[in-house]
């Protein structure tokens, strides 16, 4: 092996190491009750970061997750064209790969997220119910799950549609 070329391992221990932290940094700044551009900036190239190590490394569950924080970033950004094209890469990937529960509820509540930064009530509202449908059945794989889900859910923006 040549010292300066990682073995393969090496590579994928990498990219998940830096998938995770750029994705809990997102969420730090995200946490804050006040940002400033620089840190808004700086979410939304973690975010992108972290979905770019996950396309490395990652399973499709990885990547539908990773475009979900694009899109919630997009959002709270109020960036809604932005939020709707990652919350409809996160749908597609969870209605391609046949994955459900938890993360499809995501999905539903990222389309219903970006509508409302469109302004559009009605795709807004066709997606919150779906979200509180696929919410309400998820099936609990960590006991915390169906809570996590409906802290974001209930959480805003919803741009005064909700």
């Amino acid at each position: 092996m040549n010292i300066l070329t990682p073995d393969t391992e090496t590579t994928r221990s990498w990219h998940e190491t830096f998938a995770r932290q750029t994705n809990h940094l997102v969420w730090d700044i995200l946490s804050k009750p006040e940002r400033t551009q620089a840190e808004d900036e700086g979410m939304v190239h973690a975010a992108h970061a972290s979905r770019y190590h996950w396309e490395e490394v990652g399973t499709p569950t990885h990547l539908t997750r990773g475009d979900w924080l694009l899109s919630h970033v997009y959002a709270v950004l109020n960036q809604p064209q932005a939020a709707l094209a990652y919350a409809t890469s996160c749908l597609r990937i969870c209605q391609q790969e046949h994955i459900g529960d938890f993360d499809l509820a995501y999905a539903y509540e990222a389309m219903a997220r970006a509508y409302a930064a469109l302004g559009q009530k009605s795709q807004c509202d066709h997606y919150y119910q779906l979200a509180q449908e696929a919410g309400d059945n998820i099936q609990n794989i960590e006991p915390e799950d169906k809570d996590i889900f409906f802290d974001d859910f209930r959480n805003g923006p919803w741009f005064g549609l909700k």
